[in-house]
């Protein structure tokens, strides 16, 4: 009688995973909605990458964001619940020491699209940047970012850079 138990158990798990379709589950490495792409130049020689020091990102009215050290590449994510997306990008702003921050405000502007993947993944977003976007302006005492160039506005994947900072 045990044995019998075991089996008809081991039918009933094996014939669970046999019934499961495709859509019931979102591979891993699936395209979801992407991050902006940023890569951060020198202002006096714009063909050569700049690594960023303690570069601050942070949302408005939040107090903890993320820090990049030691890099010229970074990723940033935009709403996907409203057309614009406003982050302070803090130069020295991801130590301790608060006194040498300088705060620049990059706002967003896009058009979002929607887009179905699967059942299991749902939608992702895709965002369209719009013309002079983003804008940066002075959080405080001068601006750190010199000039912006958009490579790329349609954002649609990480493959890309989509915007060059020049420092």
């Amino acid at each position: 009688m045990k044995k019998l138990k075991i089996v008809g158990l081991s039918l009933l798990l094996a014939n669970s995973f046999w019934s499961c379709e495709k859509d019931d589950i979102c591979a891993e490495g699936t395209p979801t909605t992407p991050n902006v792409v940023i890569e951060f130049y020198d202002a006096a020689n714009p063909t050569t990458l700049k690594t960023v020091t303690n570069l601050g990102v942070i949302a408005p009215g939040f107090t903890e964001g993320n820090g990049h050290n030691g890099v010229s590449k970074i990723t940033i994510p935009l709403k996907t619940n409203e057309d614009v997306t406003t982050l302070h990008f803090i130069q020295n702003g991801a130590d301790d020491d608060t006194s040498d921050d300088n705060i620049d405000i990059l706002t967003f502007n896009y058009v979002r699209e929607d887009v179905y993947i699967s059942r299991a993944c749902g939608f992702k977003t895709l965002f369209q940047l719009n013309d002079g976007s983003p804008v940066v302006t002075d959080g405080d005492a001068g601006l750190w970012i010199q000039s912006i160039t958009v490579d790329h506005s349609y954002i649609q994947n990480e493959n890309e850079t989509h915007i060059k900072i020049y420092f």
